[in-house]
This record gives structure tokens, sequence and C-alpha cells, in this order.
């Protein structure tokens, strides 16, 4: 990338026009999770994707709400029913109109993200995050040897060119969930193969070597 063209290879403003179908590794965990004809909104949906294969695969009917222009156009060519707008403030739905609210890969781009975890709380009965894990081994060791952002954790962007502005890991998010009344932790999962000696660490020591762990949360009852 050249700093002359500087929104080259930029994702602080995802242009999903050139990839409007994107399959990524956390969905097949996520429909597992979800129960068929459920109410279901996806909360940073990008191009809609993983929307498309709520409804045909669980016949759930759908939401979703994203920033982008272009994401919001290509869901719409979808038939896909997504509003515009940002997912950390007052969203236009009432309390408890979805069984789940999901926000895949998002929080961490967010500017307030305890406010999207209090809006997701109240507008769903069960919420399912992912997100990159700082703490993950390998980006440790990066920091540790190299001293700078690690390019594995950035998906090969920039520092100063990324949309991820709130680096987390999952004893930080477990910290921001106890601060939100009412909103508890029912699972953890993860896009890794849990087998063998990769499952028995990664249950044992989960902040250091899951890399996109999937949380499902519930409200208190």
């Amino acid at each position: 990338m050249s700093i002359d063209d500087p929104f080259k290879n930029d994702n602080r403003n995802y242009n999903f026009l050139d990839y409007p179908d994107d399959y990524r590794q956390e969905f097949p965990v996520i429909l597992g999770l979800i129960s068929s004809d459920s109410k279901v909104i996806d909360l940073g949906c990008g191009n809609g994707t993983l929307l498309s294969c709520l409804k045909k695969e669980k016949h759930a009917s759908v939401k979703g709400v994203e920033l982008s222009a272009s994401g919001v156009k290509i869901c719409r060519k979808k038939k896909l029913d997504v509003i515009q707008g940002r997912i950390d403030e007052h969203l236009p739905f009432k309390d408890n109109s979805f069984d789940y609210a999901i926000c895949n890969v998002t929080i961490q781009m967010v500017m307030y993200p305890e406010v999207l975890l209090s809006e997701m709380k109240r507008i769903a009965r069960y919420q399912i995050l992912s997100f990159p894990n700082f703490a993950f081994y390998r980006n440790r060791i990066q920091l540790l040897l190299k001293g700078k952002m690690p390019p594995h954790m950035l998906f090969n962007y920039k520092w100063y060119n990324t949309g991820h502005i709130h680096q987390l890991s999952l004893k930080d998010l477990k910290n921001l969930i106890s601060d939100i009344d009412g909103l508890t932790i029912k699972q953890i999962l993860s896009v890794d193969p849990d087998n063998g000696l990769k499952k028995i660490l990664m249950h044992k020591f989960p902040n250091l070597f899951m890399h996109i762990p999937i949380v499902i949360l519930e409200k208190k009852k």
C-alpha cells in the first residue's frame, strides 16, 4: 500500500462492492447455536451473507443493521431487511424483539462497546459475540519479539488504517460483561479445530489459545 493512496486497503469504512459474498469461518458455529424459526438480528451485518444463511438453513426471521452504505446496498439486493446506522447507540427496536442478537467480529470496531452490549441485552433474549482475541499467543509473541502491532491481529491491515479501534482480550470482555447488569455468559466456543492438544489448551487457557472466541450470553433470570 502506498501512503499516497491512504484509502486503498482501508477497513475503517468497509467497501463490500468487491466481495458481495464472504463466507466466514465463524458462520457454521453461529448457525449451530440458532434454533429454527427464530427471530434474529445481525448487528454489523456487512454484506448479509450470515443473514442469508440464517434464512436458508434455519428458516429464521432476520433483520440487520450495517453502517457501510455499500453493505446495505448489497443486503437489499439480496432482499434482506437491513437498515443503515450505528450499532453502538439506541437501536430502533422494541425490548425483547428478537430471540438472538448477533455481533460477529465487529465489537472491536465500535466506539461504545458497552452500549452495544446493553442494546443487545435489551432487544434479544440471547446475545452471540465473536471477536479477534488480542491476547492470542501469536500476538503476544509478535509483540514481544518485534515490538509492534501484530499483522495477524489486524488481518494484514496497518495500525493506522484499521477500524479495529478497541482491541480486546477474552478477559477484557468478561470484565465488561460483569459491569453490565442483567447479562451473563452462557458458553464460550471457538472456531479453531477443537481436537487433541489444541482442545485441551483452549479449554484450560482460553484467553491464550482462542484466536476468535464465540461468546454466548443470556439475560439473568
